[in-house]
């Protein structure tokens, strides 16, 4: 399925972004706007920051597969 028709099923959710020149991010998926992805990305400490990809660098948008393990790690 083409990643543009996944995006409505994955807002709100935690994504991750691979892009056409090999790299990739990963965030919370914001929604659309003027064929730009927008997306909420952790930086550092509290600090967050709305991040903008236009569609032209994107090759695919996957959601976060779930944790199986529900237990504590401790």
């Amino acid at each position: 399925m083409p990643w543009q028709h996944k995006i409505n099923y994955l807002i709100g959710q935690p994504v991750g972004i691979s892009f056409t020149n090999g790299q990739g991010t990963s965030g919370v998926l914001c929604g659309t706007s003027q064929r730009k992805l927008l997306v909420i990305e952790y930086l550092y400490q509290s600090q967050f920051a709305l991040k903008q990809y236009d569609f032209s660098m994107i090759q695919d948008v996957n959601g976060f597969p779930p944790c199986h393990n529900q237990q504590p790690l401790y």
